[in-house]
């Protein structure tokens, strides 16, 4: 059996969430901070902790889902299990550059 590259898998991981946007923001979930940590286990079974930008998130029941889905077609996944925490909770602080940029706050 293959050994499992945690690293690899968990960039390749990150390349999908960078396709996952907020629909109310035109920036991905991975640059606007959502995304907390991403976890892989020696089975591939990958473990994402993320947030919301509000818990009255209009797509707090389905990003959760969109992103576990996505995830979930990567070969080299076992599982995917999304997690959201809003301990911190999300600030625009958490916000890449790009992303700022993006949205005209640099």
């Amino acid at each position: 059996m293959e050994e499992i590259n945690g690293q690899e898998i968990g960039e390749k991981v990150v390349k999908v969430l960078k396709t996952i946007y907020d629909p109310e923001i035109p920036v991905d979930i991975y640059e606007l901070g959502l995304i907390y940590d991403v976890m892989v286990s020696s089975d591939a079974d990958v473990k994402i902790l993320m947030t919301l930008t509000s818990p009255n998130c209009p797509v707090a029941e389905t990003l959760p889902v969109e992103v576990e889905e996505k995830v979930k077609t990567l070969k080299e996944v076992n599982d995917a299990e999304v997690e959201i925490t809003f301990d911190p909770p999300w600030n625009k602080d958490l916000m890449s550059e790009e992303a700022k940029l993006e949205l005209g706050m640099l």
